[in-house]
């Protein structure tokens, strides 16, 4: 028996790193699951195949789009039924030093990062609500707690996230419906692959583990917080980052 059995889930940027972690944790734990990709066919076709057409469906859809977004939550609510866990995972980076940063490296990440938790979530109120204990789970990051150098653009999105989701945990408690925010650190992704390794190094100095997480830990996270061990947390902030904060 799974944590998560009888649950429908839809994740945002679940066709690879983070987000694939989460969808193959989720359907282990008995969830049918609706995933988001942009542009990544292939791998999002490779893990339905991998998971089984069942258990999880791939969705092209452009979480910074308003429109695109309300036709995703019909989609999938069309398919599967009311969604009972939701997790805003789609993001970007532009990074670069504020004084060279231009409007569309701020304006790309802020859609993509802070907008886009607002459509999906916005759109999916409902068919959370009539879930009966519906939960949304916003991915932000460290940085949108420490800030970093570089990432002006980046750390303001993700620690709007941690605003949004506070309020709406206070707006949507009386119905059931929690929000709460984990704030991975440094995990092993494509993303991270491309750091230099001078950098690396001293990110790991900084960290009490001494080590990089990896998906899988973040996935982990997101089950309890979609499961019912978590059934009165409600407008958290967990940061799963080996101890850097």
């Amino acid at each position: 028996m799974g944590l998560l059995d009888g649950k429908i889930a839809l994740i945002t940027g679940g066709s690879r790193g983070i987000g694939a972690a989460i969808v193959r944790k989720f359907v282990a734990e008995g969830a049918t699951v609706a995933f988001t990709y942009a542009r990544s066919v292939g791998p999002a076709e490779a893990l339905v195949e991998e998971l089984g057409a069942d258990k999880a469906k791939a969705y092209q859809s452009d979480a910074a789009s308003f429109d695109a977004a309300a036709q995703l939550i019909k989609d999938v609510t069309a398919d599967f039924g009311n969604i009972s866990i939701l997790v805003n995972n789609a993001g970007i980076t532009r990074d670069t030093l504020l004084m060279r940063m231009s409007e569309d490296q701020w304006d790309s990440v802020m859609d993509n990062n802070l907008k886009s938790i607002f459509n999906l979530t916005k759109h999916a109120l409902r068919p959370l609500m009539k879930s009966g204990a519906g939960s949304v789970i916003n991915m932000s990051s460290v940085v949108g707690v420490t800030g970093q150098a570089g990432q002006a653009n980046y750390a303001a999105s993700k620690a709007g996230i941690i605003g949004f989701s506070k309020s709406l945990a206070k707006e949507m408690g009386s119905r059931n419906l929690r929000c709460n925010v984990i704030t991975p650190g440094f995990i092993e992704t494509d993303m991270t692959d491309e750091l230099p390794e001078a950098l690396k190094e001293s990110y790991l100095a900084n960290i009490p583990l001494k080590r990089l997480g990896n998906p899988e830990e973040i996935a982990k996270a997101c089950v309890f917080l979609g499961s019912d061990l978590s059934s009165y947390v409600n407008g958290q902030v967990l940061g799963v980052d080996g101890g850097l904060t």
